[in-house]
């Protein structure tokens, strides 16, 4: 069972920057696709990116290509969601999540496909 901590969600202004984490208990989550999802209040849970367990395949969700960056460190089991020009609609709870399947395998955008999330990190992003 691999359990998953995001942290680094808070409160910044419009156009700020923004490195979200995403730690993970065993190594075995080396192996794994991780994906990023954002839940804003009242709305659908959403993609936003994923990234492969070699990190060479990465995949983001149109409405923050462009502005965010995923990337993942193996040897701290942690990955990485950087996010630049950030606007009041990013406003949303963060979740990591991941699955232990090759890419092209599953549909990685899908939230249902994964078997691993974390808890959430707030990120509130002002005007």
């Amino acid at each position: 069972q691999v359990q998953l901590v995001e942290s680094g969600g808070r409160l910044v202004q419009a156009g700020d920057s923004l490195r979200l984490s995403c730690v993970a208990s065993e190594r075995t989550f080396n192996n794994y696709i991780v994906g990023w999802f954002r839940q804003a209040p009242g709305k659908e849970r959403e993609f936003v990116g994923a990234i492969s367990w070699t990190g060479l395949r990465r995949d983001y969700a149109d409405s923050v290509k462009g502005r965010v960056g995923i990337s993942r460190d193996n040897g701290k089991n942690t990955v990485y969601l950087l996010m630049n020009m950030l606007k009041p609609e990013d406003s949303a709870v963060y979740y990591c999540a991941a699955m232990n399947t090759d890419w092209g395998q599953a549909d990685h955008r899908v939230p249902y496909t994964y078997n691993f999330w974390g808890q959430g990190t707030q990120v509130t992003v002002s005007s």
